[in-house]
């Protein structure tokens, strides 16, 4: 791919190593886990429920409108996607329900969407790594043998995100550094965990890397001189070695510095970039 020397990854423009780096973010969904994959065939459902009908609209327009609204927004917050449809509610001229009753909702039907997957994971008949990105755990292992500090921060409510983590036997890699939405949602946003990061340990932006498939965290790195990995996951075609499109080209175009389909040749883009022999360690 452009400019790039791995199969697999695409760097838009040239990348100098960050021999700094010390510090790696994760969003969860779509990046590193699947547990979730299929969401929006949960959310896109609900809202066409929801909205008032347009006279001369088709269901098929609906639906196109309530998926642009949903993918937008992914990478922020759930309700942030509730306050939207609340909108769009109110502009139809119905009377929206409070958009905390949306996100409770939304997921409820999720987890009767999921539970086959995550009943699996705590019995054991599904393996972690298979409702895990493909090559999650090996870039996780390799990072913290090159003394990178994880962090994780996603959009999906922070209970489940440290449960799901949990499931997938990857929690152990980020400690207490996960975090996830609030019902108090003003209390908690991607923007807010990477200003901690820079805060509490006292470094520059250019001393941390993010790894997401949504537009927040990678548009949020790039604010503070980070450097972000787009992963254009495909998620229902996991291993698959496909970029989505529609995320590659969203995730681009809030500056991202290399796009990969999955972590199969993140080990070598990574040692690329820290510039430095294994052992050395992070820092600042």
């Amino acid at each position: 791919m452009s400019g790039s020397p791995w199969p697999g990854v695409e760097i838009p423009a040239p990348l100098e190593p960050r021999p700094g780096i010390g510090f790696a973010l994760f969003d969860f969904d779509g990046t590193l886990s699947l547990i979730r994959q299929g969401w929006p065939e949960v959310m896109v459902p609900m809202f066409v429920e929801a909205l008032p009908a347009l006279s001369g609209e088709s269901e098929d327009d609906l639906r196109r409108l309530v998926t642009d609204d949903i993918m937008r927004l992914n990478g922020k917050q759930t309700i942030y996607q509730m306050f939207q449809l609340a909108d769009r509610v109110r502009e139809r001229g119905g009377t929206p329900a409070e958009p905390l009753a949306y996100k409770h909702e939304y997921l409820r039907r999720l987890a009767l969407r999921c539970s086959e997957r995550t009943d699996g994971l705590r019995d054991g008949s599904i393996a972690p790594d298979a409702l895990l990105v493909h090559g999650s755990r090996a870039l996780l292992e390799h990072l913290v043998d090159r003394g990178i500090r994880l962090y994780l921060a996603s959009g999906t409510d922070e209970y489940a995100v440290k449960a799901e983590a949990e499931l997938l036997d990857i929690a152990h890699f980020f400690g207490e550094h996960i975090y996830g939405a609030l019902d108090d949602y003003k209390n908690f946003s991607k923007k807010m965990i990477i200003d901690r990061i820079l805060a509490e340990n006292a470094i520059e932006g250019r001393h941390l890397i993010s790894f997401g498939d949504g537009y927040v965290e990678i548009e949020n790195t790039k604010q503070v001189g980070g450097l972000a990995v787009a992963v254009a996951s495909d998620e229902a075609n996991n291993g698959s070695g496909r970029v989505d499109e529609w995320k590659r080209r969203r995730l681009l175009g809030v500056g991202a510095d290399a796009v990969i389909p999955d972590f199969r040749d993140a080990i070598g883009l990574v040692d690329y970039l820290l510039g430095r022999p294994v052992g050395d360690g992070g820092g600042s």
